[in-house]
């Protein structure tokens, strides 16, 4: 138990990062009380059977009335709907963030909304799998994992100490970026293997000499990883798209030139810049393990990182 840091907070949002939030405050007593909201009466009668709050409302607007600091986790291009509903029941003083993989879009879409006197602090924790909806949550999601925060230049230092200790608590460590930077960051490493995923498992399927049946019978781990990554929910994935739109298309550029490069490499058998090529990219591999992003397990199945096995 790590105590009360916030007497309400409100979730709007329930989905995979929503639900491991609540199940993480409510473990760990981080709030007097939990309020959450959704849209989908359905879904929020779910999370009431999880038990992953105090109180429930469809209205985003009622739930965070008094609310100490409001999490809004909806795909991003549902972020600017969301300041625009809430902003006149936000109280004075309150912190207002969220857990959007693109920023510069988010800042854009919800800061003309924010009234005076509320602490609107943009964040990103970079956590997460393939499954969605409120029962893909679980506590510890979080642990280890960076969350990454792009501040406005006229962020109060107490607000932002104050949501820095609350992420502390949820076991991640804590950066800060310029929200551009934070967006090419993100491009490269999260952005683009998810796109690149989604092109290869289509690829697949649209292949005429080679049948479904045999792309899944036949599932090497190369392949069957892509499509962990290709699982992911299509309606945060267009929105990420759509709204880190520049970064992602000069990443998409750079892979380009890059995958011309090795076209050429095998067409005319150059062996050493293969070999090159490999080498270089393993000893990525290895400093992500050595960061501790990762375990260097012989289990392609990646079961030692199941959190639920």
């Amino acid at each position: 138990m790590s105590g009360i840091l916030f007497e309400r907070i409100t979730l709007i949002g329930i989905g995979l990062i929503g639900s491991s939030i609540a199940r993480d405050i409510r473990d760990k007593g981080l709030a007097g009380e939990l309020v959450i909201s959704t849209r989908s009466e359905a879904t929020l009668k779910r999370a009431e059977e999880l038990g992953l709050g105090d109180r429930y409302l469809t209205s985003a607007a009622e739930a965070v009335k008094g609310a100490d600091l409001v999490i809004v986790s909806v795909p991003v291009g549902s972020s600017g709907m969301v300041a625009e509903q809430i902003a006149p029941s936000l109280k004075p003083g309150a912190i207002l963030t969220d857990v959007g993989s693109t920023k510069a879009s988010v800042i854009a879409q919800m800061q003309p909304h924010v009234p005076e006197g509320v602490h609107f602090i943009p964040g990103h924790p970079l956590a997460g799998t393939e499954k969605s909806g409120p029962d893909a949550g679980f506590p510890g999601l979080f642990k280890g994992r960076w969350c990454i925060f792009t501040p406005l230049p006229d962020t109060d230092p107490e607000a932002l100490g104050r949501l820095r200790d609350f992420w502390a608590a949820l076991g991640s460590r804590i950066d800060e970026m310029d929200p551009l930077h934070h967006d090419k960051v993100l491009a490269i490493v999260s952005h683009l293997p998810h796109i690149i995923a989604y092109n290869i498992v289509g690829t697949a399927d649209d292949l005429e000499t080679v049948t479904e049946s045999e792309v899944i019978k036949y599932s090497a781990s190369g392949f069957r990883d892509f499509t962990r990554l290709a699982a992911s929910d299509p309606t945060m994935w267009r929105d990420v798209c759509l709204h880190n739109k520049d970064a992602i298309l000069e990443m998409l550029a750079r892979f380009s030139e890059d995958l011309a490069s090795l076209q050429r490499a095998i067409r005319w058998g150059e062996g050493d810049k293969l070999f090159d090529l490999f080498s270089r990219t393993r000893t990525i591999r290895r400093s992500i393990v050595e960061a501790g992003q990762d375990v260097d397990a012989p289990d392609f199945g990646r079961h030692a990182l199941d959190p639920k096995t």
